[in-house]
């Protein structure tokens, strides 16, 4: 896929914000689990758009690059670099609620404010948006190619003059059983900076024009040859908890892990008995479901570790798989 200029982006914007705004309207949201739950709650972009407040930064009063702008302009970039495609409306998820009030009711105490004398806007946020016309399936399960990004205004200095402005942003899969998903390294960029929504917008572009599909979905697939017997696994789950209290020299020398104690507990629990991924009558479990025990575990995760967590269950667990082919990076976990 070739990689559309910004003014070829200008060009065409007008008619991708009529699409997009039609398809917000239209296209029927099936309600399914969320694809992440901790401290967050589910918000339209709508709501973005029409009720919260634009932090600025302070020194100069320049403007932040909103919420509901990133969403919107990484559809656009979806949608200019994979042509005449259906995009579901974002599945959008916010946390750390930021209240102000407008300037005339700077004497009103907080039980009486009406409604149009509350500001807001969200510290963090997280979205997606499914892809449903590309699709595959891994031992009945079926993937669409997923896009989705975070924004978390904690990781800027507000109080400054402005600056470049941070994101996240991912082209993967989820799993539409139980809307877990699967991001490879090779689809996520963990910091993108950027001082404008044009440059923001150019950036996503490379990010979706170098992302190989195939590649991560037969690298997925290969999950499926591996299995862990019940011993295997509680070793794996035993050394999983010891990593994270491991002293930092011996740490530094074992591939990165970023999954908590509280997340290997569910992990644990959901091993014998998740409806999707749990042990075989053999009890022994391939590591397509550990994967997925991984990525549905991580749910929990705040806005901010979401992703990264996400990326690490996917190489970790391939790390694993290679690790019962004899490869010693990730042996340490078996052994």
């Amino acid at each position: 896929m070739e990689l559309l200029t910004i003014q070829e982006t200008r060009d065409v914007q007008q008619k991708r914000d009529i699409q997009l705004t039609e398809q917000e309207n239209i296209l029927p949201i099936k309600k399914i689990n969320p694809f992440m739950e901790a401290n967050t709650k589910e918000v339209s972009l709508s709501h973005l758009e029409k009720d919260c407040i634009i932090p600025v930064f302070s020194k100069d009063n320049e403007i932040t690059i909103s919420h509901n702008q990133f969403i919107h302009n990484s559809l656009i970039a979806v949608l200019n670099n994979l042509g005449n495609i259906e995009i579901m409306p974002p599945e959008i998820r916010v946390s750390h609620q930021i209240k102000g009030r407008t300037p005339d009711a700077i004497h009103i105490p907080a039980k009486d404010l009406q409604e149009h004398q509350r500001t807001i806007y969200y510290e963090r946020m997280a979205w997606i948006a499914r892809i449903p016309s590309i699709t595959e399936t891994i031992e009945g399960n079926k993937l669409a190619l997923t896009v989705g990004g975070v924004r978390a205004y904690n990781h800027e200095n507000l109080y400054s003059k402005k600056s470049m402005e941070k994101f996240k942003f991912f082209i993967g899969f989820q799993n539409m059983v139980c809307c877990n998903l699967c991001i490879s390294t090779d689809g996520y960029k963990s910091e993108i900076k950027a001082s404008s929504t044009d440059e923001l917008t150019a950036k996503i572009l490379e990010v979706v024009n170098g992302f190989n599909a195939e590649k991560q979905m037969k690298e997925m697939k290969q999950l499926s040859n591996y299995s862990l017997t019940e011993n295997q696994f509680a070793q794996l789950i035993g050394k999983s908890k010891l990593y994270n209290h491991l002293p930092k020299q011996e740490k530094e020398v074992l591939p990165e892990l970023l999954l908590t104690d509280n997340h290997f507990a569910t992990i644990a629990r959901d091993y014998y008995s998740d409806i999707g991924f749990s042990r075989n009558q053999n009890k022994e479990i391939n590591l397509w479901k550990v994967y997925n025990l991984f990525t549905g575990a991580n749910k929990s995760s705040y806005i901010n570790t979401f992703l990264d967590r996400n990326v690490n269950a996917f190489s970790f667990v391939e790390g694993i798989s290679k690790a019962i082919n004899g490869d010693e990076s990730h042996r340490w976990f078996l052994s």
